[in-house]
């Protein structure tokens, strides 16, 4: 294979907004399509629930990837004061989360993982988000349009919702699904760490002739 077509890492989401953004990253991935229970446990913070499930998607990768090569998880919670929204359950479950958001201050955290078989290094970014006065009639006409009902806080930053949000204090791209600056950091810092194996950094030091030796 072609060294710029080799594969550098798996996406551990079935996310169209994800792969896309990564796609935005430059890098070379395969998305591994899994199914991890998204349940908060009693007592646990958001920060550290988010944290986990992007935690357990990576490591559900790396047990199913084909190879030993890194996986990218994430997950993304709307918060607002102790109360975490999910997904809407039905109409009524989402006219209860955009009433509750409606004209206040929210938050919104992304984690993002990346495991190997040795580690897992997470980082964690959170956004805050203000939305202006919506009316019951509006809020309806927005289900409708189907956008709210696989999203986490019932609304969707990139599409029809962007209309309800009159401020955003952090990471534009970690509201939508992943936050471009930390992914990248994270992804860089484990491909320059891993550049080279110790088998491969002797190789590198000793002559061609010995060299091509090893690596047959």
């Amino acid at each position: 294979m072609n060294k710029h077509n080799e594969l550098q890492l798996y996406l551990a989401s079935g996310s169209p907004r994800r792969h896309e953004l990564l796609t935005q990253l430059g890098y070379r991935f395969e998305v591994l399509r899994l199914d991890v229970p998204e349940q908060r446990e009693a007592g646990e913070k958001p920060q550290d629930y988010v944290c986990r499930l992007a935690r357990d998607k990576a490591m559900a990768g790396v047990a199913a990837a084909p190879t030993a090569l890194p996986v990218l998880g994430a997950d993304t919670i709307v918060v607002l004061g102790d109360r975490v929204l999910e997904k809407p359950s039905d109409l009524l479950d989402a006219k209860d989360m955009l009433e509750a958001l409606s004209g206040k201050v929210h938050q919104v955290m992304t984690a993002v993982a990346l495991a190997t078989p040795e580690r897992c290094d997470v980082r964690l970014v959170t956004t805050n988000v203000a939305f202006r006065k919506l009316d019951e009639a509006e809020i309806e006409a927005y289900w409708r349009t189907g956008e709210p009902c696989d999203k986490a806080g019932a609304y969707a930053i990139q599409g029809t919702a962007g209309k309800f949000v009159s401020r955003i204090e952090g990471s534009y791209s970690a509201v939508v699904g992943l936050p471009l600056l930390e992914t990248d950091l994270l992804i860089k810092q484990h491909l320059e760490q891993t550049r080279y194996s110790p088998r491969q950094q002797f190789a590198a030091e000793l002559p061609i002739v010995r060299r091509a030796r090893i690596q047959n």
